[in-house]
């Protein structure tokens, strides 16, 4: 975790990940379900990296971003405490578009060194990196599979209500300030529907588990045709 009071990293100065790691990104729209995937994959051994718990460590107190986004957003959003007021935070970006883009400049390039040391790191047949706004037109070159996870807009924006306990209103700023579904459709590889049933979505989140799996030893047999990855279930 950046720790220096320089600028941000650019995506540039991004390591990639080691050769022969197959990195999966899995993104979705808010409340699509995108933690119920994530949980079920960690549980059957494969590392997950999530960009939400990234930008947390991030803006702990004391690190340069979050001194960045005080002196950006002003004293209104940082707590008595010392640490981030994510709901004054949300209220600002979701209501102003140039808010919002000012917050990600300050964030995605560290999240995003961030989540390519994680990957760098992996010695597993792949790993799963979870990017909320990865269709927002955040690049990361370096990805070998982005897996989407849908649901339709009405059931997201119900979800999302229920899950923050906010208004209509802001959920559907919240929906609206990001990628459209049919967006976040097009750059898919894969995508798990998650109109249905919970059960319906782990059985889902199973078979794409398996076709990874292939496709990660697919890949390790090109680049390092005498290792053997460890095996998963």
């Amino acid at each position: 975790m950046p720790t220096d009071s320089g600028p941000a990293p650019t995506e540039e100065t991004s390591p990639p990940p080691r050769p022969g790691s197959f990195v999966v990104a899995l993104t979705g729209g808010v409340a699509s379900g995108k933690s119920a995937v994530t949980d079920r994959l960690a549980q059957l051994g494969v590392p997950v990296f999530d960009a939400d718990a990234v930008t947390r460590e991030l803006c702990a107190p004391g690190q340069p971003a979050l001194r960045e986004i005080a002196e950006r957003f002003g004293s209104t959003v940082i707590a008595p405490d010392g640490t981030l007021d994510r709901r004054a935070l949300r209220e600002i970006v979701f209501a102003d578009e140039s808010a919002r883009r000012a917050l990600e400049a300050i964030l995605h390039p560290r999240v995003r060194e961030r989540l390519a040391m994680l990957a760098s790191g992996v010695g597993d047949p792949y790993c799963v990196l979870a990017i909320p706004l990865l269709a927002e037109g955040h690049r990361y070159p370096w990805i070998d599979r982005v897996v989407v996870v849908d649901a339709p807009d009405a059931v997201r924006l119900d979800r999302l209500m229920r899950r923050d306990r906010i208004d209509e209103a802001l959920a559907r700023r919240m929906l609206a300030s990001q990628a459209s579904r049919a967006a976040r459709l097009g750059i898919a590889d894969e995508v798990i529907d998650n109109s249905g049933s919970l059960e319906d979505l782990l059985a889902a989140t199973d078979a794409l588990h398996r076709r990874l799996l292939e496709l990660a030893r697919e890949r390790l047999s090109v680049v390092a045709p005498d290792a053997a990855p460890r095996e998963r279930r």
